[in-house]
């Protein structure tokens, strides 16, 4: 018991709350940003059995703020590392690797050996798919989410509380709402949020203080301020029966994508193509792929894009998703045309090709 210490001779929680801990099962989905705190603090503290769920890889652009991984670590499993590094953390604690994502399929199987459910996904889909999961097998769900320079943090599903589906009782439209990967994070914000999710799992478990059931904690580390929006159960929200045979989100897209590996190698072969960046001006100014022609999403016209009988358009971006946007835009207008989006755009091209054929100021 010296290890946990610290926290035991807190008044309020002492060996009685450690004991608990020890004795606890909890499932963390997804060991990227917010998953690594969760699971770094939650090994440390000493809880008995956690389970990591990712079929995920280590790519280049996590480590900003997925801070358990390194660079001789990219392309590795996710879990798999992550489990290597915390049992060198607390050899006392169980991990359980499900190198595995979460589906219909085996979401009710996986779940109910836990005791709560820790959602530190990033998209949709997998968060309704937990949602109603732990509601049919009354677990515990603790949320966080995180875009840009906000995050939000509640508990689901607890003490007769609301449900994820009470806050938002269906997904968004495709596109309404972006994930990181086209928003953009702050590195230290789903630290911050991570920590937050494992502080309520913690309340839950032990039963020290209060958790956020009921609300809705909204973090603007922009401008330093934090708030709450209380939460109202509805109980149909809370008579789910079955899992949906699918939880994909809703996709408009009709994009073809081209890789950065088939981008190179057109530039190679020296195919003729048309590549529109859609990025702003001071981004093209300050590095731009070979031959691209600059037309920013936020003033995008695509009337005025030269459409040459069969040549390829390629649209291109910094991360894929305004290049989708602008391919879109130009299908609509040019029905006939062969358009493109290149898929992870700069920061996948750097990944794998670094400094070839770009062109700096």
């Amino acid at each position: 018991m010296n290890r946990y210490s610290r926290q035991t001779q807190l008044s309020n929680f002492g060996s009685a709350a450690q004991q608990k801990l020890q004795q606890a099962k909890v499932l963390v989905v997804g060991t990227g940003g917010l998953g690594v705190p969760v699971l770094q603090y939650l090994t440390g503290m000493g809880v008995g059995t956690i389970g990591l769920a990712d079929n995920d890889t280590i790519s280049l652009t996590n480590l900003h703020r997925q801070v358990l991984y390194a660079e001789d670590e990219v392309g590795q499993s996710k879990v798999q590392t992550a489990a290597k590094k915390l049992s060198e953390l607390n050899a006392d604690v169980n991990l359980r690797v499900i190198n595995d994502a979460i589906t219909p399929q085996n979401a009710l199987q996986i779940i109910r050996q836990y005791d709560l459910v820790i959602d530190a996904t990033d998209n949709f889909s997998t968060r309704y798919l937990l949602n109603d999961a732990c509601v049919m097998l009354t677990k515990p769900y603790i949320y966080g989410a995180v875009q840009q320079y906000e995050g939000h943090v509640s508990v689901f599903n607890y003490q007769n509380g609301p449900t994820y589906r009470c806050l938002y009782p269906k997904p968004p439209a495709a596109g309404e709402i972006p994930d990181c990967n086209a928003a953009g994070v702050l590195g230290v914000v789903p630290g911050i949020v991570g920590c937050q999710q494992a502080l309520q799992a913690v309340k839950v478990i032990t039963g020290v203080g209060n958790t956020l059931s009921g609300y809705l904690q909204i973090f603007d580390f922009l401008n330093d301020d934090q708030y709450k929006i209380k939460l109202k159960a509805k109980p149909e929200n809370k008579d789910i029966k079955a899992l949906q045979s699918s939880y994909d989100a809703p996709v408009c897209n009709t994009v073809a994508l081209l890789s950065v590996e088939e981008l190179h190698d057109w530039f190679e072969a020296g195919k003729p193509f048309k590549l529109i960046d859609v990025r702003e001006p001071d981004e093209f100014a300050e590095e731009r792929l070979h031959g691209a022609i600059s037309a920013p999403l936020s003033a995008f016209n695509p009337g005025v894009i030269d459409v040459n009988g069969d040549m390829p358009i390629v649209t291109f971006c910094q991360k894929g998703a305004r290049s989708n946007k602008a391919a879109q835009a130009l299908q609509q207008q040019y029905p006939q045309a062969v358009v493109y989006s290149v898929l992870g755009g700069m920061d996948y091209w750097q990944d794998e090709f670094e400094e070839e054929y770009i062109v700096h100021q």
